[in-house]
């Protein structure tokens, strides 16, 4: 098994967090109406960052050598700070987050072509083509 999760790489996991990016953002699309619902987002560059360090083992040998900034939940996710206030306390704004969701689904259909024509070289491969 870990001959395969070498051939596939970081695409995997890539994969995983972008499939749950598009479900936070189309819970957003789903409550714009709800009174006080608060838009979220998940961090794609930090969660991957955390994930890629894990894998590798590199720590820190010192408090300084990171930078302290906003930390994130276990799962990644963020609020969305909108950029006009509503008066019902919804911070969700449908041309953000439609926006967001289209841009969320050309990443995520552009790593599922990439790891289909990895998928189909490792096939190639072994048939001996």
């Amino acid at each position: 098994m870990n001959l395969l999760n070498n051939a596939l790489g970081v695409h995997e996991k890539a994969l995983k967090l972008k499939s749950q990016r598009l479900e936070v953002l189309a819970q957003n699309i789903a409550n714009a109406d709800t009174p006080n619902f608060k838009a979220r987002d998940i961090d794609f560059k930090s969660v991957m960052n955390d994930t890629l360090q894990q894998s590798t083992g590199m720590k820190a040998t010192s408090q300084g050598h990171f930078s302290v900034g906003q930390g994130l939940d276990a799962d990644g996710m963020r609020y969305r700070t909108p950029f006009n206030t509503s008066f019902d306390g919804n911070t969700v704004e449908m041309s953000v987050e439609q926006a967001q969701y289209g841009k969320a689904a050309a990443d995520y259909q552009a790593t599922l072509n990439f790891l289909e024509s990895r998928v189909s070289g490792l096939r190639k491969a072994l048939r001996g083509d």
